[in-house]
């Protein structure tokens, strides 16, 4: 790959990405196949950002295949304190959080994930202070992508290892917006585009968005009342107000629907890669704003598990706008990846709902939550929705019928 433009991407990680403090301990979670951007993540945060210490939990999904397949059952039934403490104690003491994706997603093909799925709602409940710490935006987070030999293989199988190696690797630039010398510029100037949207979206005063597509999608979703939109950058609730970007890269606003609201039929687009298992033609059946409904063509037993997660899991906790003719929706290229998918296309997630997206929602905690319409779970997960002819129509509390999404894109009013 390009190392200028390698140094340029790490550094857009670490100095807005997470937007490094000095002083501050940065947590780094990777497969070992992206030991060649977690290095320089590593180096820029030191001498860039004066990082107080750089830990690294590397995680081999090879090595993982084989456990979930071969290790004792109780090795799932129980968190490890050492686990939980890991990531509770690094939270108390400020940390930041930055996950790299990448690993290739049929590692887990015919691997029963259910323990799995299941093992990682018990870690999550075992990190609650972790997880409270980045939902209420006082820890700063980022996941970004590192390409590796079998994501790339699988992303163009037409080519041989290292040929598909180096285009998935320029596709994550361009993606990125990584331009040496200008990277920071062109971040800047990108969130002045979400700002844009998420200004124009909030003071449509929405009650609910119904989406329409030829894939048999018809779905109505309330959002929560007094909902907000958020996109791009995100503020930390520090004496800073410290800026950082969650995702990179980031094409999406989003908000929070009703917990209980979602009403109708909704079919994915692209295929969901979940803990190393890909879900493929699925869809679901909502009711009261509950999946009542689904199937899948591809991983059903991980959808079912995925679902089984909690009692929470069979609700949305996020809506997302994303235009088909966004820039990674123009390579015109399955990834295999959440974090690009989700941004070359409309999204939900089931499960927890940020609660950036409603005024006042970081105050709620508990039964506040629930009556508030904002969905609490173990999981958030992101599944894709959009399409070329998708049309998506607000609803707003005047009784106006605004339409946002013609076509899978912004309408004039959002261009």
């Amino acid at each position: 790959m390009d190392e200028m433009k390698l140094k340029e991407y790490a550094s857009l990680i670490a100095v807005q990405g997470l937007n490094v403090q000095k002083g501050q301990v940065v947590v780094i979670n990777a497969p070992v196949e992206a030991k060649v951007l977690v290095r320089e993540v590593a180096r820029a945060a030191f001498e860039q950002c004066e990082a107080g210490d750089v830990i690294v939990r590397y995680k081999d999904l090879e090595v993982e295949r084989e456990r979930i397949l071969h290790a004792d059952r109780q090795a799932f039934e129980k968190v490890p304190a050492y686990e939980s403490q890991f990531f509770n104690e690094t939270a108390e003491k400020g940390a930041c959080y930055l996950s790299i994706t990448g690993a290739d997603p049929d590692v887990m093909n015919g691997v029963d994930m259910k323990r799995s799925v299941e093992y990682a709602g018990r870690l999550r409940m075992a990190t609650k202070y972790y997880q409270n710490k980045l939902e209420r935006m006082e820890s700063s987070w980022c996941v970004a992508a590192c390409p590796t030999m079998g994501w790339a293989e699988k992303v163009y199988p037409e080519l041989s290892g290292h040929e598909a190696l180096e285009r998935l690797w320029n596709a994550v630039f361009e993606a990125c917006r990584v331009e040496p010398g200008k990277t920071r510029e062109n971040w800047q100037e990108h969130n002045r585009s979400f700002e844009k949207h998420v200004e124009l979206l909030n003071a449509l005063d929405i009650e609910y968005l119904h989406y329409k597509n030829g894939a048999g999608t018809d779905l109505n979703v309330p959002l929560v009342r007094d909902y907000r939109f958020a996109g791009g950058s995100s503020t930390l609730r520090n004496e800073k107000g410290t800026v950082y970007f969650p995702n990179i890269p980031t094409e999406e606003v989003f908000s929070a629907p009703d917990k209980y609201g979602a009403s109708g039929r909704l079919h994915a687009t692209m295929p969901l890669i979940y803990n190393g298992s890909v879900i493929d033609d699925f869809w679901f059946e909502f009711r009261d704003g509950k999946v009542v409904d689904f199937d899948a063509g591809t991983g059903k037993e991980v959808l079912e598990a995925l679902l089984g997660s909690d009692k929470n899991a069979r609700y949305l906790g996020e809506v997302a706008l994303v235009p088909v003719d966004s820039p990674i929706s123009d390579m015109h290229t399955l990834f295999y990846n959440t974090l690009f998918d989700e941004n070359a296309s409309c999204h939900f997630a089931l499960g927890t709902a940020y609660l950036e997206c409603k005024e006042g929602g970081m105050e709620l905690a508990g039964d506040q939550l629930d009556e508030a319409g904002l969905n609490e779970s173990r999981i958030h997960v992101d599944f894709m929705v959009g399409s070329p002819d998708l049309r998506i129509t607000a609803h707003c509390a005047d009784g106006r019928d605004v339409e946002v999404f013609k076509d899978g894109n912004w309408t004039g009013l959002f261009c």
